[in-house]
C-alpha cells in the first residue's frame, strides 16, 4: 500500500508554526482569509511558502500531485505569479494581474494570485491593487510576500492576514545545503554564515567558487584600506565586480530566453527577423535590461550588507564578544581594527552603510556612493 503524497511544504527549512497555520487555512475555509502577507528576512522562504500554499489550495486533496507539480512550477492555469527582477512592479503589471484575479478557477479549489516581491510596489502601484483585496472573488485568494508589514502601506496591510517567518539558524541552512548540494559540511556552514542564513545566497556561495572570491578579495580590499590614495580604486573594484556578477548571472538566460522566443516563432539561428517579430523581441530585449539593471543593484546591496557585517563584528570585538562573529575567517584583521578604533568610529560607518544603500536607492551613482562610503573608512568621519 503506497502513502498518499502530502502537500510539499518540506522546502520550507524551519517554518514549521506558519506551516500549520496555512495548512489548516487550505483545509479549513473558516480560517482561510482572501488575502495573505507572508514576511520574513530575505532567505526566509517566503516564496517556497506562498507556492506550497497555492499548491495547497489550487489541489482538490492531498493526493492530486499532478495539480501540485503544476503550481509549484508555476504553469498551473489557476495561478497567477507576479516576481519581478526590475527595479519596480509597474502599475501595468499590477493592472494585469488584478484583471486575472476575476477569473473563476479553472480547474482547481481556487484561483490564487502571488506577488513575491509586493515591496516593490511604489504607492500608486499599490492603490491599484486595493479594490481587488477588499472585495475579492469568493475563489480567489491573494498570497503577498515582502521582508516586513512596513514595506507595505497600511491601507494593504488592512486587507491580508499577516503571518511572519521566523529567522533561520546557520546550523538550518548548512544542513540543508549539505542535502541538497553535497558540498563540504565545513563549507556549508561557512556560507550559511557569510550569507546570514539566506538560503539563496549561502546556496551561490557554497557551489559558485567565483562568488566566495569575489567577496573573500572585496572584504580584504576594504580591511585592507589604509589611507585616502585607495579609496577610489577599492570602490572602483567593488563596482566592477558586482558588474561582472550580474552579467554572468543574466547572460546564459538571456541568451536561452531569446533563442526560445525565435524557436517558437519559427525563425530559424542566424535568419532574419522578421519585421512583424521586431517589437516583441525588442520588449523582451527592454525586460532583459531591466533585471539586469536589477542584478546589479542587487549585488551592490549584497557587497554593503556583506561590508554591514564586518563591521558589525567589529563593534562585537569592541564589546569583547567574540563567539557570535559572521566572518570567523578575518578576526585577526578585524581585531587590529577594533583596538584601534573607538566604537563611535565603526558605528559611524555602519550608520554609512545604510546612508549608502538609501543613496543607491535614489540612483546616486554606484563608484562616488562606494568612495563616500570608503572615505569614512579610512577617516572615521562621513564627508
Amino acid at each position: 500500500m503506497t502513502t498518499a503524497p502530502a502537500v510539499p511544504w518540506g522546502d520550507a527549512l524551519g517554518q514549521e508554526a506558519a506551516v500549520e497555520v496555512l495548512r489548516q487555512a487550505a483545509s479549513d475555509a473558516s480560517k482561510l482569509a482572501h488575502g495573505w502577507l507572508l514576511t520574513g528576512p530575505p532567505g526566509s522562504g517566503r516564496s517556497t511558502l506562498a507556492r506550497a500554499f497555492a499548491a495547497a489550495l489550487i489541489a482538490r486533496d492531498e493526493r492530486d500531485e499532478a495539480t501540485m507539480k503544476q503550481v509549484l512550477a508555476g504553469t498551473h492555469p489557476d495561478l497567477t505569479l507576479l516576481k519581478t527582477e526590475g527595479v519596480i512592479i509597474t502599475i501595468k503589471d499590477a493592472r494585469a494581474i488584478v484583471e486575472r484575479s476575476y477569473y473563476a478557477p479553472s480547474a482547481g479549489r481556487f484561483r490564487v494570485v502571488i506577488i513575491e516581491d509586493a515591496d516593490r510596489m511604489a504607492e500608486r502601484t499599490s492603490n491599484v491593487l486595493l479594490k481587488a483585496l477588499e472585495e475579492p472573488p469568493e475563489q480567489t485568494i491573494w498570497i503577498l510576500c515582502a521582508p516586513s508589514d512596513a514595506d507595505l502601506l497600511p491601507t494593504i496591510r488592512s486587507r491580508v492576514r499577516m503571518l511572519r517567518l521566523r529567522e533561520l539558524e546557520t546550523s538550518d541552512v548548512a544542513r540543508l545545503l549539505v542535502e541538497r548540494t553535497g558540498v563540504d559540511p565545513q563549507l556549508a556552514e561557512q556560507s550559511a554564515r557569510h550569507a546570514q542564513r539566506h538560503i539563496g545566497m549561502a546556496q551561490r556561495l557554497a557551489t559558485d567558487e567565483a562568488s566566495r572570491t569575489r567577496r573573500d578579495e572585496t572584504v580584504r580590499d576594504v580591511l585592507a584600506l589604509k589611507g585616502v590614495g585607495g579609496v577610489v580604486d577599492v570602490a572602483a573594484r567593488i563596482v566592477s565586480a558586482a558588474n561582472d556578477d550580474a552579467k554572468a548571472l543574466t547572460a546564459e538566460r538571456d541568451e536561452a530566453e531569446r533563442a526560445s522566443f525565435l524557436r517558437t516563432i519559427g525563425v530559424a539561428d542566424g535568419a532574419r527577423i522578421p519585421p512583424a517579430v521586431r517589437s516583441q523581441l525588442k520588449a523582451l530585449t527592454d525586460d532583459q535590461e531591466k533585471r539586469s539593471k536589477r542584478s546589479v543593484r542587487d549585488g551592490l546591496d549584497r557587497v554593503l550588507t556583506d561590508l554591514q557585517s564586518v563591521f558589525r563584528d567589529i563593534v562585537l570585538l569592541q564589546l569583547g564578544r567574540d563567539r557570535e562573529l559572521i566572518n570567523l575567517e578575518y578576526r585577526e584583521e578585524m581585531r587590529v581594527k577594533a583596538e584601534k578604533w573607538t566604537a563611535e568610529r565603526t558605528l559611524t560607518i555602519l550608520d554609512h552603510i545604510a546612508e549608502t544603500r538609501e543613496a543607491l536607492e535614489r540612483n546616486v551613482q554606484p563608484a562616488l556612493a562606494f568612495e563616500s562610503l570608503l572615505l569614512t573608512v579610512v577617516t572615521g568621519r562621513k564627508p
